[in-house]
């Protein structure tokens, strides 16, 4: 009888435990989704994603779509090579990133409270 009451006792945990595991899931998958960012690539560009978005004056006016820009901060690639990231007050960073086409090059500066997007290269002029 110990056992029977035991097995009971390990089913309404596992049940329990199986319940969080199909609601975590299910948001991680949907459109709220929860961003498991572990890589630095993924932090960096979640991090800007979350600030205020501001265009620089020397940004070309082509340039100037926060739809373009999102891309960017979307799936982008971070260039830790090129990027100052341990610059005061804002670090900068360039994000390249292929859009309707083109490889394109963003250069933008993270600072604590905003993005400051500076300019955006095509890369084939470098």
């Amino acid at each position: 009888m110990a056992f029977l009451k035991r097995l009971g006792w390990y089913l309404v945990g596992l049940s329990i435990g199986l319940i969080f595991l199909v609601f975590i899931l299910k948001k991680k998958s949907g459109e709220e989704g929860l961003d498991f960012c572990y890589l630095p690539n993924c932090r960096v560009l979640k991090d800007m994603r979350s600030k205020l978005l501001i265009f620089s004056e020397s940004l070309p006016e082509q340039y100037q779509d926060t739809l373009i820009i999102k891309s960017f901060l979307k799936d982008g690639n971070v260039d830790f090579g090129k990027s100052d990231t341990k610059s005061e007050p804002c670090k900068t960073y360039y994000i390249s990133h292929e859009y309707k086409g083109q490889e394109l090059e963003l250069k933008a500066k993270n600072c604590e409270e905003k993005i400051i997007i500076e300019n955006v290269y095509n890369n084939r002029d470098d």
